[in-house]
């Protein structure tokens, strides 16, 4: 059980990875403190769907960490 969990863990970082890397570029730090001087824009579409698909798997992944330490 506990192999299952850890094989599943190692997709769900690489899954994870991989969305962040899709992440639209320069929604850096800088921007919280009003170094990027670009305009207010929400997210749409692919971009979007890749934003609720990111949350999810980071979720899921911090979710099966908790998991796979208490097993």
């Amino acid at each position: 059980m506990k192999q299952i969990l850890m094989i599943v863990q190692i997709g769900l970082a690489v899954l994870l990875m991989l969305a962040i890397l899709l992440q639209h570029r320069g929604t850096s730090l800088g921007g919280a403190f009003g170094g990027e001087g670009s305009v207010y824009r929400s997210r749409r579409g692919a971009e979007k769907c890749l934003f609720y698909l990111t949350i999810i798997l980071a979720l899921l992944f911090g979710i099966l960490s908790i998991v796979n330490l208490l097993i």
